[in-house]
Parts: C-alpha cells; structure tokens; sequence
C-alpha cells in the first residue's frame, strides 16, 4: 500500500483509477496494525485494484474529510465514488464477498 502526506495525494489518488482501497488508523492503534496486513493480502488478490495507507496522525484532516470517527477504516471507491465502508469492527470474511461482487462487475 502507498503512504500518501497529504489530503490532495490522497484525493488524486481516488480519482485516478477505477477501483481505490483506502486503509485509515494510526500507528499507535493495536487493532489497526494487525488488520492492515490481512488488508494488503485482500490487494494482493486483486490485481487490478490499488490501495493506500492513510496515518491519521500525519494528516489529521483526513478524519473530517473522510467522516471517520473510529477507527481503522476502509474506504473503497469505485470510479471515484465510495461504494463500500468498514470502519472499527471490520470483518475481513464480509469484506471479501462485498468486494468481490464489485470486482466481478467490472472486470468479469
């Protein structure tokens, strides 16, 4: 996952592909470290989506202009538009198949 430090990187990046993961905590959050790497493992299944790592600590605003209040968070954005959200409490079992329907849409 790319690390972007700043909003406008981050913005860029949601515009500038069809499907867009975006992974939002901070390093000091338990939960967020062990979910990010079973996070990098979903994009390794899908090679046609990318994803991006976004530290809350570094871009604080992130947390306004995204409208997460807890976290870790995932954002995935389809032609720019976010289609899926998971935030705290994520499921990496029900996240898969979410994907997965999305995914199949558009490359199968």
């Amino acid at each position: 996952m790319t690390e972007f430090n700043s909003l406008e990187e981050i913005k860029q990046f949601i515009k500038s592909g069809r499907i867009r993961l975006i992974y939002l905590s901070r390093p000091a959050c338990g939960v967020c470290t062990a979910i990010k790497p079973k996070v990098e493992e979903i994009l390794s299944t899908y090679n046609q989506m990318e994803g991006c790592y976004v530290n809350m600590d570094s871009i604080p605003e992130s947390a306004g202009e995204f409208s997460i209040f807890t976290i870790p968070g995932i954002l995935i954005y389809i032609d720019g538009r976010e289609t899926i959200r998971e935030a705290r409490y994520i499921s990496i079992e029900e996240l898969r198949p979410q994907i997965d329907r999305f995914y199949n849409m558009i490359y199968n």
